[in-house]
């Protein structure tokens, strides 16, 4: 899932790691998320908008295939 996490950490000037701990959870896991190689689980996604202050949908798209319900 595409997402803006890496640009807003670079805007913070966070690393994974600091990060990673803000959240609870592994570097590893951040960096993964921000590779689009993993979809976090409903919980990280709020912890993670709530760490940025934003809403989920302000960080991950979720628009998957470009059809959205009218």
């Amino acid at each position: 899932m595409k997402n803006t996490i890496r640009d807003r950490r670079d805007a913070e000037g966070i690393s994974q790691a600091d990060l990673a701990a803000a959240v609870g959870v592994t570097r590893q896991t951040i960096n993964a998320i921000e590779r689009e190689r993993y979809d976090p689980s409903i919980e990280l996604a709020f912890k993670l908008a709530d760490y940025f202050d934003c809403n989920i949908e302000d960080l991950f798209d979720p628009d998957l295939n470009g059809d959205r319900p009218e």
